[in-house]
């Protein structure tokens, strides 16, 4: 069983990092991964890099832009994470965007992915109908997820669309803006998450975008499986550097 399906039959509330790999230093991505493992993270997404980050605030955003400019790239980021499955066991996703997988080839980046021990994958610039159509036979074949996400705009027929074609969770965007931008939830989210709560999905959800500390952990997961911290994290190690991970970690739970 994929490790991100044995991750969601856990009896708990699950916590995913994002961080950007090659940030704040190139070679901090091993050290990050480990850390936030040992201090008892579900999940972790890994951003590849790119130059143009549609989806993404400012932070998230600058730090693609210094792991770029610090040597980031697929291969690098292949290399170093070729050994990771000796330190860590817990579910490993790749989240970027479609263009530097398909210049790496989709074959080729899929199947590196599964010789590394990668769990799935987010792209969210990948039209569903085109992955079913064209790709979603190369994920199944390097035991791959391919994680899809919605909004509060997208609608009901769309969700169960996504739903019937996902096998593991669904990116639970929590509102309609850029990554980053929100300081907690107010009625629009808590109106969203009962409304798809009372949907009866197939598959868990997961809640991304606004999640900082712990009341807003606590908010998202109240009718979800758990809740992904992306810029918040970034913000604490470009001011606090990779030593206190811990410190933030601690903070959330």
């Amino acid at each position: 069983m994929n490790r991100i399906n044995q991750k969601l039959q856990e009896d708990k509330k699950l916590l995913s990092i994002y961080f950007t790999a090659g940030y704040p230093k190139l070679n901090d991505t091993i050290k990050i991964i480990q850390d936030l493992e040992k201090n008892g993270v579900d999940m972790i997404e890994i951003g590849l890099p790119f130059s143009d980050p549609l989806a993404d605030g400012p932070t998230i955003q600058g730090s693609s832009t210094a792991a770029l400019k610090n040597g980031m790239t697929t291969e690098k980021l292949f290399d170093q994470l070729k050994d990771i499955r000796k330190t860590v066991s817990i579910p490993l996703i790749v989240m970027g965007y479609f263009n530097p997988m398909l210049q790496y080839g989709v074959e080729a980046f899929c199947a590196k992915c599964h010789e590394i021990g990668i769990d799935g994958i987010i792209m969210p610039d990948l039209p569903l109908a085109i992955y079913q159509e064209d790709y979603q036979a190369i994920f199944e074949k390097n035991g791959l997820i391919n994680i899809f996400l919605i909004t509060p705009q997208t609608s009901e027929e769309r969700i169960r669309q996504i739903d019937a074609a996902s096998d593991g969770f669904i990116y639970m965007v929590s509102s309609a803006s850029v990554t980053g931008s929100k300081s907690g939830f107010g009625n629009e989210q808590t109106t969203y998450f009962e409304r798809i709560a009372k949907m009866g999905l197939s598959n868990p959800q997961i809640v991304g975008f606004g999640i900082k500390d712990q009341e807003t952990f606590q908010q998202a997961t109240k009718m979800t499986k758990g809740a992904i911290i992306g810029s918040a994290f970034i913000k604490f190690i470009t001011e606090k550097g990779i030593g206190d991970i811990d410190g933030f970690i601690n903070k959330i739970r």
